[in-house]
């Protein structure tokens, strides 16, 4: 076995995990780290801040299905991670988090660049270690991606004392993990399973409600037969868009606080909610006590913690999603469940998803997603920033496959976007991966526009500019009386902000210009910015009222 340092076991080990893409940020806690990637074969990628780092690795995890791997120094390195951990965390992605730390002998005296990041993230990671005995680093390394990608996924971090990274010593590899307090269930429970295949067969309105955690276990297979043999419908949260076809008959898009009409009554209506790796958020619920209130509950879910946590179930099921469909399809009978079948044809007619028109030169937002829609075939990986246009583009845009749609979901992270479209592209180097941002969004991490023309990087970034912090404006101007107290954001000349970066950039302002601008926009052979300017106060709809159930929802046209 070859002696080797810290920092070229980290290397190895990284290799042993099949990893080729890391994103970081150098500093001197990590610098011996840096100088065994000098000669490696890893390609790393240098973001512009820490948070743009860590996202990238998140949206590189979404995209590509594999950990994401980044690496911060000490102190102020580390701390600048916290808030893509969290997202991680809320988002179940796998991620695992390098960070520096002073020498072992230093720790605990408020040496240079010391934090307790262990403990600044214990709430936000799904694990995390401190090595301070390179005896224990390969090791370490093998339980935190083991931790990182099985079970219910999470970010895990290690935090790397620096002397542990300067040693020497026999370079192995532990062929397996052994976490007895580790155990997660993969296989559904016989009974329930039973008793779940009961409740399927008899039900008259039965609906699948398919969260994340469908996606995570890459269940669209099983999903798919599930719904051809018992015709059930299909609705999504946001974190499972294109999870199941979204131009099928039976597929009834987003549910929630601006989920489709259709998708809510259907949820209201039903008599057997079926929740498929899906946690029951409030975005999703609305008033705890009226969702679904008719329908029994089977819920289907990896974390025995999500069972029953925000409402009671008649059916638990803890396994993995594919899995526990797996075991579930054989015992579903085959039915056309017709009645059900013509009602959630006719809510579909009777509820579309609509804005108004009123064929002017204005650039509506949801006619920016139609035609990125048709010009992408609806191909395209779309990732977002936070705020309105996140939503706009969840319900204007028609998701055929799982990974397709990429976003910050729990957490709501304005300055995701930029980053995790990076890494996203990385992901899938042959997809065409646009990301769709607001102005006030993208500025929080704009400074990663200097990564993505380093490394020639080919998103296409839309801003949907209407010079306020939209989504708050709107909650302002219905529940506020249009006091717009702070959300008024005027923004930068982004052309000219893209130009210094090096990047093709264009904006405009007339619809009748917005195809050629486009077009344009999609064929640049690099990153583009196509700066939209669209009205200053419209609003997504439909949109159910925080604290109210999904029948209050309120429409455009305000029925």
């Amino acid at each position: 076995m070859p002696e080797l340092n810290g920092g070229e076991i980290i290397i190895e080990s990284l290799k042993k995990e099949n990893v080729d893409v890391v994103f970081g940020y150098p500093g001197g806690a990590v610098i011996n780290l840096y100088d065994a990637l000098y000669n490696s074969d890893l390609k790393h990628y240098l973001g512009r801040h820490e948070q743009g780092v860590v996202h990238a690795a998140d949206g590189y995890a979404r995209s590509s299905g594999k950990v994401g791997v980044c690496i911060a120094t000490s102190g102020p390195g580390g701390t600048n991670l916290v808030t893509g951990l969290a997202n991680a965390q809320m988002d179940s992605i796998p991620l695992v988090a390098f960070t520096g730390q002073v020498s072992s002998s230093l720790i605990g005296k408020d040496a240079f660049q010391e934090a307790d990041i262990t403990g600044i993230s214990l709430p936000i990671t799904k694990h995390n270690f401190l090595v301070t005995d390179i005896k224990d680093l390969a090791r370490t390394i093998k339980e935190a991606f083991y931790i990182a990608r099985t079970g219910r996924p999470g970010p895990v971090l290690i935090d790397l004392a620096k002397d542990v990274t300067q040693a020497v010593t026999e370079f192995d590899y532990p062929d397996r993990v052994d976490l007895p307090g580790y155990r997660p269930t993969f296989e559904g429970h016989k009974l329930q399973i039973n008793k779940a295949a009961k409740a399927i067969n008899e039900a008259e309105r039965p609906l699948l409600y398919v969260g994340g955690g469908a996606v995570i276990s890459g269940a669209e297979k099983e999903l798919r037969q599930m719904v051809d043999k018992a015709k059930i419908p299909v609705t999504t949260t946001l974190m499972a868009l294109g999870i199941y076809p979204e131009d099928q008959p039976l597929a009834l898009e987003m549910l929630g606080m601006h989920g489709t009409q259709y998708a809510n009554k259907a949820t209201i209506e039903t008599d057997l909610l079926i929740a498929v790796g899906a946690r029951f958020d409030d975005r999703v619920t609305g008033k705890l006590d009226e969702f679904a209130a008719q329908a029994d509950i089977i819920q289907i879910d990896i974390d025995p913690a999500e069972i029953g946590k925000n409402l009671d179930v008649e059916i638990p099921i803890v396994g993995d999603v594919k899995t526990v469909l797996r075991e579930l399809i054989p015992y579903i009978e085959e039915k056309e469940n017709g009645p059900w079948q013509e009602r959630i044809k006719e809510l579909k007619e009777k509820f579309p998803l609509k804005y108004e028109d009123d064929g002017s030169e204005t650039i509506k937002p949801q006619y920016i997603m139609e035609e990125i829609d048709k010009y992408t075939g609806s191909e395209a990986t779309i990732v977002t920033e936070v705020g309105q246009h996140q939503m706009w583009a969840a319900q204007f845009h028609k998701y055929k496959k799982p990974r397709q749609f990429i976003t910050s979901g729990g957490l709501g992270t304005m300055g995701y976007g930029l980053p995790a479209a990076i890494g996203a592209q990385i992901g899938q180097p042959k997809d065409k991966v646009v990301l769709i941002a607001g102005d006030g969004s993208i500025q929080m991490n704009i400074q990663e526009l200097g990564t993505a023309q380093a490394y020639n990087i080919p998103i296409k970034i839309i801003i949907f500019n209407n010079k306020y912090l939209g989504m708050v404006r709107q909650w302002q101007e219905i529940f506020f009386e249009k006091r717009y107290s702070s959300t008024k954001i005027p923004a930068p000349n982004f052309v000219k902000m893209g130009e210094a970066y090096g990047i093709w950039s264009k904006s405009v302002d007339k619809k009748s210009e917005l195809d050629s601008a486009l077009k344009e926009a999609m064929e640049h052979d690099g990153p583009a910015i196509l700066d939209v300017h669209i009205p200053e106060e419209e609003n997504v709809y439909p949109m159910v009222p925080a604290g109210a159930g999904l029948k209050d929802m309120i429409t455009s046209n305000k029925i």
